[in-house]
């Protein structure tokens, strides 16, 4: 016991040392810097949004393939609607791994027109839950978009080989 004590006394003095400050006696305490330098480059400033931008209005941003079995690709089109007033661009679309690719209309989506962006989620090998994003960058208002897909994927059932008879 008086063992375990001394061990106990020395560790927790060792923790005290190790953790102490290194300040002299009536030395200034630092404070942290509240005024901005003179020479500091000005704060970003926010992207404007342009008003008339076109933009997305999908029926739905997640989807949901429920269970689904290993082995073919799930496909599932999120249809949207620009309901901006200038033509919808998509310059680029990727998902958040090399599973999920994502397909986007190339040509832009005038004012009051509908597009799609057919999205493929390879489930081969991939037995589990799906929790994935698409990203889509264009120059509609939400110049960054995310789309999701979400589910489950069965795993294929093992198969039973038949023991073979062995000759005597």
């Amino acid at each position: 016991m008086k063992k375990v004590f001394i061990t106990f006394l020395c560790l927790s003095i060792s923790a005290a040392a190790a953790t102490a400050q290194d300040l002299k006696p009536g030395a200034p305490v630092p404070t942290p810097q509240t005024a901005v330098p003179t020479n500091a480059p000005p704060p970003p400033v926010p992207a404007k949004v342009n008003p008339n931008a076109g933009k997305f209005k999908f029926t739905e941003e997640t989807h949901d393939f429920g269970e689904i079995p290993e082995g073919p690709i799930a496909e599932y089109d999120f249809e949207f609607k620009n309901v901006g007033k200038e033509p919808i661009i998509i310059n680029e679309a990727h998902g958040s791994c090399g599973c999920t690719v994502p397909k986007w209309p190339q040509e832009p989506i005038l004012p009051g027109k509908k597009g799609v962006i057919h999205v493929a989620y390879t489930s081969q090998g991939r037995p589990g839950p799906i929790n994935k994003d698409v990203t889509i960058n264009s120059n509609a208002q939400q110049s960054t978009m995310v789309l999701h897909i979400r589910g489950n994927v069965k795993p294929k059932p093992v198969e039973a080989v038949a023991p073979t008879e062995s000759k005597k």
